[in-house]
């Protein structure tokens, strides 16, 4: 007889909480979301933090962590990442993969458990052999991933459809946008005038435009104006661009760079804004979590009208849309959104019913209880 699974569902990624970004807290908040609704859930990930625990728990989810050998770009080399996460998923009811990942193919290489992938996006780098040869490797991993997936779950078809890896997507694709949970009430703190406040929050890397959203900025003549820019820049993967901002922010006095902004005052950033930002200039980009985070914060947004980006603008109406890195377009977009914002309880309404968290879980546990092997039906 099979052995019983000793979970309901296992997921192996690179990154996990607390480490921040798109990717994992998605994976954070479907993982806690189902442990909150009675499933046994356990994540396999990479030790990529020395001070973090191998084994701990974290909101009624086992997180199990390899030990790194080296780091890659934004990868990591862990071969026991490998081992850990084949018998971790292995004993499992159903396993995910959350894509992209360096030893996806691996692990999913003769495993028996049924299999969900789930794709956020391409693995997009600056060119040069040895990036060139990272992506080829990764990208041919993610392949195999997919094939001996029964579902691969994507967060808009929009953003598979101009995908490199579309052939591979195509075949089991299922369309679940991200879990968005509001932000608590908060209070506006960091405005600090009556001006517009425009700003953005995520992790500052190439691929958010925010060079760009600075420059575009500054043409704004309103000297009561503020821009405020979130997020982490001293612990990211592949190093950040913090250093560009700052040449691009100049002597402007009306641009605060605020780094990491806590959990406990997510609302508080939220609350002091009159338009949100998510300037991203490539495809590596796949949904925009916090552009969502920000419509059901009531706040409309300036996206970039780039495959995956701009769903969340299109779904609900909630905002406006510019060409990747057109700084023209830009200011002209922040001004409008200041001067003419959309309407607000309209715009809060269409996204909570696109992007729920509870509607999401329930499309996850669909998804994974279809995928489960008929012996165990």
């Amino acid at each position: 007889m099979p052995e019983a699974a000793t979970d309901d569902l296992a997921i192996a990624l690179t990154y996990y909480s607390p480490y921040v970004s798109g990717l994992t807290n998605m994976a954070r908040d479907i993982a806690e979301g189902l442990a909150a609704r009675g499933r046994t859930v356990t994540v396999v990930t990479s030790h990529f933090d020395s001070g973090l625990p191998l084994e701990e728990e974290i909101n009624g989810v086992r997180v199990l962590r390899a030990p790194v050998l080296a780091r890659v770009g934004r990868g990591v080399v862990s071969p026991q990442l490998v081992a850990l996460g084949r018998r971790t998923l292995g004993r499992a009811r159903v396993a995910s993969l959350q894509l992209p990942m360096l030893e996806a193919g691996a692990i999913a290489a003769g495993l028996r458990t049924p299999l969900v992938s789930t794709y956020h996006c391409d693995v997009t780098l600056p060119p040069g052999l040895v990036n060139d040869v990272q992506r080829i490797v990764v990208d041919a991993s993610n392949r195999l991933a997919m094939r001996r997936s029964v579902a691969v779950a994507v967060t808009s078809e929009d953003y598979a459809q101009h995908s490199r890896m579309w052939s591979s997507i195509q075949p089991s694709m299922h369309v679940v946008a991200p879990p968005c949970p509001a932000p608590p009430p908060g209070r506006p703190n960091y405005r600090e005038t009556d001006g517009p406040h425009i700003g953005f929050l995520g992790r500052i890397v190439r691929e958010k435009g925010l060079e760009h959203l600075v420059r575009a900025f500054r043409a704004v003549p309103d000297p009561d104006a503020r821009l405020l820019l979130g997020g982490d820049y001293a612990h990211v993967a592949g190093g950040s661009v913090v250093s560009q901002v700052r040449a691009a922010m100049g002597d402007d006095p009306r641009i605060r760079l605020l780094g990491f902004v806590p959990e406990e005052r997510i609302g508080d950033f939220y609350a002091s804004l009159d338009v949100f930002t998510l300037p991203s200039v490539n495809a590596f980009e796949a949904f925009g979590i916090v552009q969502a985070v920000a419509m059901l914060a009531g706040v409309p947004v300036l996206s970039s009208d780039i495959p995956g980006v701009r769903q969340p603008v299109v779904q609900t109406g909630f905002g406006t849309l510019v060409p990747p890195g057109d700084e023209p377009a830009i200011t002209r977009a922040l001004q409008d959104l200041y001067t003419n914002p959309p309407d607000r309880t309209r715009g809060i309404a269409r996204a909570q019913r696109a992007f729920s968290v509870a509607n999401v879980l329930d499309a996850y546990e669909v998804l994974l209880d279809k995928a489960v092997s008929p012996r165990e039906r």
